[in-house]
């Protein structure tokens, strides 16, 4: 005797060797011997050889109609056999009662399961649903695979031009259309973006890169809110000056500016005057929601994304001509240019010049500070001048000042549009510690570090920046910032760019008018910002580092570049000459740290930002400082760029492709 019987929701026979009530032994075609429970045996048969029962059965139940089964089947329960009896005969043969076991089964849309051998006719409307779902499957693995053969021919389907930016940045991998991008990546060994790339859906990867940024970053796109803007108070104090700012020509945000105003005996006051957009802005309104979601300025070749709307900044940017709202640092400089008092207000100062670099740099640079007379005349110089030697002296007390230090360029992009619609890179080397860097940047320490110690003194929390073992770090607890060598360094001085320095003013504001902060000691508030702004500031100056990699790797390409000179940094990282640039050199022998290599460029890959290149020489190391001193140095100096202002700040974070920190560039 043999039996029919279910296992693990599939149907199998055997031949009975020895049974009892519960269980039974077999052994199948194959002689394997098992033991099943007596209730999963569906039928039992003779006369019919296990090897032909299933084919038969299978076939059989192949040839039966689902739709007329469903019809016949009725609104009841039923046990398969009952169904066969009514479709075959009154006493259906094993083959018959088999396949129509196993034709049930097998349509679960058509026949909800109810027990063992049981089941029910699904209702009218639930099938009318699971075919309509069928068929929409049949037409979509349909689509799927016209789309699929498209994307394998090189072409891209005209039904997928409209989810190109989706599938790129964001894809639903549950969607037809990132599946059939998966599988004819697949089948072409290849990344989805590599086929797309391909196939033409990234025929200009500058657009790519910042279309990434934004659908991360920007998902609802970089409007605005209405924002109604606060009226500055009436009654602010005259400062009683003549202020001036020194910015990049493009700088519209222009968040300080500087005074000289000589005293009896000696003496000079230098006022350090900060845009004061906090004023009059209440906790929740839609500004601090703004500078909360934004929390920084975003700055790439060629265009920025500001923090605030263009209404609020030009409502508070320190523009020349204007009577302007601050926060102002006064410190009261003897002979010697050493601080011997120091004052905040929140006063009310007459700009009367925006200084731009490249009117300054001709007139006021290393050669004219170093003639007796200051060089030529020109507008302010006298007060340059002063802060100058003032700007050293402060330099020479954070134990930083070194005249015969060798300072890495910064470099300036400006992206040329042209008028048959393609565009050109200029990326022009900037000496960094000129005079004028030098001015600026120490100003900006000096404010930073001396509101950082009145704020703790007070007692108020603040965002610190601190720095030891070479490490960068925020926190809300005053501690010392080794690289600037100085004992705390609170981001106050760009607030219109930074929301650290926008939540910082409103410290400072409460602390100089005598009101409770804006955040209290240990408001969770001040904390989730403090982390939303580190990474986000992270994640801005990461963009902009790929943004200047990718416009490095076309000024290779535009220029005919196919030699060049590089640094080795470490193993097979390089530093190009003349460039912001640091990459991986795939290939590149084991050569000493400070080894000038010259690199013949093979071939660029835009998309990981990559360069392959041969070796042609190299030659005997330099002395280098050594990296973790190295990399020290360059958050130093990252430091006062940011207090500058210039567009580019940003304490380096270690670069992922490159494991370096990212090279800065204006």
């Amino acid at each position: 005797m043999n039996v029919f019987y279910e296992e693990s929701g599939d149907f199998k026979v055997a031949a009975i060797m020895s049974e009892t009530d519960a269980t039974l032994q077999i052994e199948d075609a194959r002689g394997k011997r098992s033991k099943i429970k007596a209730h999963d045996v569906r039928l039992r048969f003779d006369k019919i050889g296990l090897a032909d029962f299933m084919a038969q059965a299978e076939a059989m139940a192949a040839e039966l109609d689902l739709d007329f089964l469903w019809e016949v089947a009725g609104g009841e329960e039923f046990g398969f056999l009952d169904l066969a009896r009514e479709y075959f005969s009154a006493n259906p043969a094993p083959l018959e009662a088999a396949a129509m076991c196993i034709r049930l089964h097998g349509a679960p849309m058509y026949f909800y399961r109810k027990g063992r051998g049981r089941y029910k006719a699904a209702p009218e409307e639930n099938l009318r649903a699971a075919k309509a779902g069928q068929e929409k499957k049949a037409r979509e693995a349909a689509l799927m695979a016209e789309w699929q053969a498209e994307l394998a021919a090189g072409k891209l389907p005209e039904a997928l031009r409209s989810q190109v930016r989706a599938l790129l940045h964001r894809p639903d991998k549950n969607t037809i259309e990132w599946k059939a991008v998966a599988a004819a990546a697949d089948a072409a060994q290849k990344s989805p973006l590599r086929l797309l790339a391909g196939v033409g859906a990234i025929p200009d990867v500058e657009a790519w890169l910042l279309d990434g940024f934004l659908s991360e970053y920007f998902p609802k796109g970089t409007g605005f809110p209405a924002i109604e803007l606060p009226a500055p108070p009436a009654d602010l104090l005259d400062a009683g000056v003549r202020a001036f700012s020194i910015d990049d020509a493009a700088t519209t945000e222009i968040d300080d500016a500087l005074s000289v105003t000589p005293l009896d005996g000696g003496l000079t006051r230098v006022g350090i005057h900060i845009a004061a957009p906090t004023l009059g802005v209440a906790a929740g309104s839609t500004m601090e929601q703004v500078v909360l979601a934004r929390l920084s300025t975003v700055y790439f070749p060629g265009d920025k994304i500001t923090m605030l709307p263009d209404a609020v900044v030009e409502a508070f940017t320190l523009a020349q001509g204007r009577d302007c709202p601050a926060v102002s640092l006064y410190v009261t400089v003897d002979a010697d240019f050493q601080v011997i008092a120091a004052e905040s207000r929140l006063d009310r100062v007459h700009i009367a010049a925006n200084l731009r670099h490249h009117d300054l740099d001709p007139l006021f640079n290393d050669e004219t500070v170093a003639q007796a007379d200051g060089g030529p005349d020109y507008p302010w110089k006298q007060e340059l001048l002063f802060l100058h030697r003032f700007a050293v002296a402060l330099e020479i007390g954070r134990g930083k000042h070194d005249p015969n230090r060798v300072e890495r360029p910064d470099y300036s992009f400006a992206i040329d549009r042209l008028d048959d619609g393609t565009k050109r890179v200029r990326i022009t080397p900037r000496k960094r510690g000129s005079p004028m860097d030098k001015l600026v940047a120490e100003l900006m320490i000096l404010c930073n570090s001396t509101w950082g110690k009145q704020l703790a003194d007070a007692r108020i929390p603040a965002i610190y920046r601190a720095q030891s073992m070479g490490r960068v770090r925020m926190t809300t607890q005053p501690a010392p910032h080794v690289g600037l060598g100085v004992a705390q360094y609170a981001w106050a001085s760009s607030p219109l760019r930074r929301a650290a320095d926008f939540i910082n003013q409103q410290q400072l504001l409460a602390m100089l008018s005598g009101e409770p902060p804006r955040y209290g000691a240990r408001d969770p508030m001040l904390f989730a910002a403090l982390r939303d702004f580190d990474q986000t500031y992270n994640a801005y100056a990461e963009f902009q580092g790929r943004l200047e990699r990718y416009w490095c790797l076309r000024w290779f390409e535009q220029e005919g570049v196919r030699e060049i000179g590089a640094t080795v940094i470490k193993e097979d990282l390089v530093r190009f000459d003349g460039l912001p640039l640091v990459l991986r050199i795939a290939g590149l022998p084991e050569l000493a740290r400070g080894t000038p290599v010259k690199l013949q460029l093979i071939s660029t890959d835009y998309l990981d930002l990559a360069l392959e290149c041969r070796l042609l020489e190299a030659g005997e190391p330099v002395a280098v400082v050594d990296e973790e001193e190295e990399i020290a140095e360059a958050a130093e100096e990252a430091e006062a760029d940011v207090a500058e202002g210039l567009p580019d700040a940003a304490v380096p974070a270690t670069d992922a492709a490159a494991g370096e920190p990212p090279a800065a560039a204006a």
